[in-house]
């Protein structure tokens, strides 16, 4: 069911306050392992070991159905691509958004390139 505009723009402001807290703990050693970073990954309908098990695929649907928007896929893209275990699902979700935003970019092309090294 779409939302409507206000309650997207406070999705949107939601998740990204998520991302910015699990951005921080992504320089932490372990940090993904932490029980902060369980807590924040269950607000994105995730945890470490469904995040795990997910496919490329999976992972785009979740985030499409969590109402993420173009940014914050980016954004969960970015930090997925800073742990090893995930660079494959990060570039996934790069080339999702390259083909369904229908803008191209080359920074998401460029973060693609720099991954499949």
């Amino acid at each position: 069911m779409p939302l409507s505009l206000g309650l997207r723009d406070e999705e949107n402001e939601r998740i990204n306050n998520v991302l910015n807290k699990l951005m921080e703990l992504t320089f932490v050693p372990d940090g993904w392992l932490n029980d902060s970073a369980q807590s924040l990954l269950t607000q994105l309908g995730l945890s470490y070991h469904s995040l795990t098990a997910m496919t490329g695929n999976e992972l785009n649907d979740h985030v499409t159905k969590m109402h993420f928007d173009w940014a914050n896929m980016e954004r969960f893209a970015d930090m997925l691509a800073s742990n090893a275990s995930f660079k494959e699902k990060a570039i996934s979700l790069y080339n999702f958004i390259q083909s369904e935003s229908k803008m191209f970019s080359f920074d998401i092309f460029n973060k693609i390139n720099s991954l499949s090294k």
